[in-house]
Parts: structure tokens; C-alpha cells; sequence
């Protein structure tokens, strides 16, 4: 009896996670609250699949490693319809960002309430190289200008 291996709860939890990080996927782009994305959703109809478009703003994330969600709400027709997806699910066939946008919160339950101009959010845009490149050129004339004034003291 002595001889019985017995696993012990930390190998597995290991078992478990090693398991658990085959099902990741790792084509998934980096999702945040209040970004606007359109989803590849595999539909099955009788005995035909085909692809479904779902667009909208993420609301929520939650969860973590297989069970990792999130919630994507539009508007149709008038009305709000939220679906809750997982991000590592067959069913999914791709994930696009298409747009960025600055918000304090991370679950935006407020969007439910507003309709119109009052849902919008702020978009976030990335910087061009010529903002890019004008940005640190001021940085360093501004840090010229600094080590001037100290030399001139």
C-alpha cells in the first residue's frame, strides 16, 4: 500500500493548467472594454454552417484563461441586443478591433440607458509617425531649452 503514488492537489493543478493552456487560442488580438469589434460567428443551421457577422461595442470582460468572456453590445433596428462570447471558442472564427476607445470604467453597464449621440464613446487614435516624430522633437527642444536655462544660472 505504501508503494500507491498518490497525487497531490498542486500536480493537479498543474495537469489541469497544462490542459487548459492546449485550448488557448493564440490568434486572438488584445480585446478592452468600450473597443468596437466585429466577430466571425460560426451559425449552424440543420445541417449547414455558415458565417455570421456580429458588430459592436465590447461591454464587459470577465473570467480568465479557458473561461474568459466578454460582452458585445449593438443596436438593431432600435434595439440594444447583447450576446456574451467565449474568446477561446471553436465557434468564433475571427476577431477584429476596429476601433479603440477611451473609458473609466471596465464593465459599461451605463450604455444600456443612452440611445443616439449620448452612446457614443471617445474614440482613441493611434499616433502617425509624423505626430510621433513632432511629439519627441518637442520633448527635446523642451529639454534643451532646460539645460539652458540651468547653465545660464
Amino acid at each position: 500500500m505504501a508503494d500507491k503514488q498518490v497525487i497531490t492537489k498542486p500536480a493537479g493543478r498543474a495537469l489541469l493548467a497544462a490542459v487548459e493552456n492546449a485550448q488557448l487560442r493564440k490568434d486572438i488580438p488584445v480585446i478592452k472594454s468600450g473597443d468596437t469589434v466585429r466577430l466571425q460567428v460560426k451559425v449552424v443551421e440543420g445541417t449547414r454552417e455558415r458565417l455570421q457577422p456580429f458588430e459592436g461595442v465590447v461591454m464587459r470582460l470577465r473570467g480568465g484563461g479557458v473561461n474568459e468572456n466578454f460582452t458585445v453590445r449593438r443596436i438593431t433596428h432600435g434595439v440594444g441586443v447583447e450576446r456574451t462570447f467565449l474568446i477561446h471558442s471553436p465557434r468564433i472564427e475571427k476577431i477584429e478591433v476596429l476601433r479603440h476607445a477611451r473609458v473609466r470604467r471596465k464593465q459599461l453597464y451605463f450604455l444600456r440607458g443612452l440611445t443616439g449621440k449620448a452612446a457614443r464613446l471617445k474614440e482613441l487614435r493611434p499616433m502617425t509617425s509624423k505626430e510621433a516624430a513632432a511629439k519627441e522633437a518637442a520633448r527635446v527642444a523642451k529639454l534643451a531649452g532646460t539645460t539652458n536655462k540651468s547653465a545660464q544660472e
